[in-house]
Formats: structure tokens, C-alpha cells, sequence
């Protein structure tokens, strides 16, 4: 590996707290900027505004917009570490932008939808029901992350006052709330299920939900679950791990909570990136409008 990339690396995972997620992705994205210049025998010192244009224009016949615009953040995370470290003396990539990418908003679902979900998977029979069910209800009642769920201890869950100790992105702490229903989910799982999972694991854990082996779950093994969830509760709804954190933010809005609120619970460092939900909550009013006003329904 080039010498600058692994520093920036180490950089981003023991100065910065970055995920591992996070720092692989920059990884991919810097090392396929460095392959593109090398090619043609470009130095990093020696990348300029037409460098960077080229770079974007072979972007843009093979990946999308919005693929552009982290690859274009990663590039310019990466020549600020190599200001900071005097390797150049200038960053090509902070004046220049990348397409703007199409909106994209997130899918929620309707209130009634998400009940139906958890009363379908409550009827289940088999051992892994409750373990199931808790996930899911603290998806939706905390609208933390599935990589969030997936790091969760039991010593960060206050079950007196309702409140977790979430560690986010950058491994900036938050605290969140949850409800009632999901207290006793989780303490019918803690008590149950998860004290024979991690009595079967020759490696005792303090990991909040377990596969079967009794190890720590992954996010792969969570979207696994989901898919077992549609089969095993037979559930007509279309949904994914993130489809609940969108529909908490969503219902939230729709409620009445403040935005700052809402951004604060769900960890987002930016008002902007929380914004996105008054989209979707303004289309669901147009959609309630023209159903229900006898002059907003279309001809």
C-alpha cells in the first residue's frame, strides 16, 4: 500500500475515531484516485484543476452522482491530511465540485404498517421470536442504527429511567429514550433467550443481541434476520433494518417534535441532513389532501 494511504489511515482510525466501514471506503476511494493519476504519471503533489477535472469526467461514465460526491469528500479529506502534514502545499479538490446528486429520500412507513410488523412477528412460535422482536421494537422506539444495535452493550441501557448510551459515528455519545413495550422486550430476551446464547459461547460477551452461536449479531447477520422475519411472520409489507430509523424520524414530525430534536436523536452532525424528513412528511400531507379534500381528489 502506498506509504501516504496508510498513514491516512491511521490517521483517520486512532486521531479521527473513524468507523471501520468508513475508513475501508476511503481507502477504495483514495487508492482508485491514486491508480487514475499514476497512470498517467501524475505525482499527488502534482494534481491541478484539469487533473481533477479529468478524474471527474472518467467518474461520471461509470458511476452515479451520488457515488461522485463521497468519492470527491474522501479525495479531499485525504489532501487536507497531506496539508496537515506538509506533503503538499495546496488541495486541488477544495474548490472543485462534484454533480449534485439526485434526491433520494428515505422511505417510512405509515403507522399502522409498523404495528402490523410487530404484531405479526409477536405471533411466531419459534425460540428466536423475542430476540426478533426486541430488535425490532428498539429500531423503531429509539431510531438508532443497525451498526449502533449492533455494537449495544447491556451496561449502556438504563432500564430505570429508559434511556441508552449510544456510541455513533466518529464514536460521538448521544443518549436516547425508549419505550415501555420495548423495556419489557429486551428484558424478556436478557432473561431468557440471550442468558442461553452466551451460556453456549466459550467467549462470554457483554453484547446486547446474539446470533446463534451466542456471539456478538452483525449488521449482515441483522438484514439476515429481517429477511427470516418476512418469512418465518409471513408479513405483506415491504421493509428493511432502516426503514424503521426512517419511519421513528418520520413519525416524530409528523407529531410534532422539533427538528433539532430529532436530529439530536438520531445522531446526525448536520440540521441539513435531518431536513430530508420534512420531504417525505410533506408528501404524505399532499397524499391525505388529495384522498381526502373533495377538491383536492384528481378528476
Amino acid at each position: 500500500m502506498n506509504k501516504l494511504v496508510f498513514e491516512f489511515l491511521n490517521y483517520l482510525q486512532y486521531e479521527r475515531n473513524y468507523s471501520a466501514y468508513t475508513i475501508s471506503s476511503y481507502k477504495k476511494d483514495v487508492i482508485e484516485f491514486l491508480d487514475f493519476i499514476y497512470k498517467d504519471n501524475i505525482e499527488v503533489e502534482d494534481v491541478d484543476k484539469y487533473a481533477v477535472r479529468d478524474y471527474l469526467l472518467n467518474l461520471t461514465k461509470e458511476v452515479s452522482r451520488r457515488s461522485i460526491k463521497r468519492k470527491f469528500s474522501a479525495i479531499r479529506h485525504f489532501y487536507k491530511f497531506l496539508m496537515l502534514k506538509e506533503y503538499v502545499n495546496s488541495n486541488p479538490f477544495l474548490g472543485a465540485t462534484s454533480p449534485k446528486p439526485n434526491a433520494n429520500y428515505p422511505t417510512a412507513l405509515f403507522v399502522k404498517e409498523v404495528e402490523y410488523i410487530l404484531q405479526e412477528n409477536a405471533k411466531r412460535t419459534d425460540r428466536f421470536m423475542v430476540r426478533d422482536q426486541a430488535i425490532l421494537e428498539l429500531l423503531y422506539s429509539s431510531g438508532m442504527r443497525v451498526s449502533e444495535i449492533c455494537r449495544l452493550n447491556i451496561q449502556e441501557i438504563n432500564f430505570k429511567d429508559r434511556i441508552i448510551r449510544v456510541f455513533g459515528k466518529g464514536k460521538k455519545e448521544r443518549l436516547v429514550p425508549y419505550s415501555n413495550i420495548c423495556k419489557e422486550c429486551l428484558q424478556t430476551y436478557i432473561l431468557g433467550l440471550r442468558k442461553d446464547l452466551n451460556a453456549k459461547s466459550k467467549n462470554k460477551t457483554n453484547a446486547l443481541f446474539l446470533n446463534y452461536r451466542g456471539e456478538r449479531i452483525t449488521t449482515r447477520g441483522i438484514e439476515f434476520i429481517f429477511k427470516e422475519i418476512n418469512k418465518k411472520a409471513s408479513i405483506s409489507v415491504d421493509f428493511h433494518p432502516h426503514t424503521l430509523r426512517h419511519s421513528f424520524a418520520t413519525h416524530l414530525l409528523e407529531g410534532g417534535a422539533d427538528l433539532r430534536t430529532i436530529q439530536e436523536l438520531l445522531g446526525h452532525s448536520s440540521i441539513n441532513t435531518t431536513q430530508v424528513y420534512t420531504h417525505i412528511t410533506t408528501k404524505v400531507m399532499m397524499e391525505q389532501y388529495g384522498n381526502f379534500h373533495p377538491r383536492g381528489k384528481k378528476k
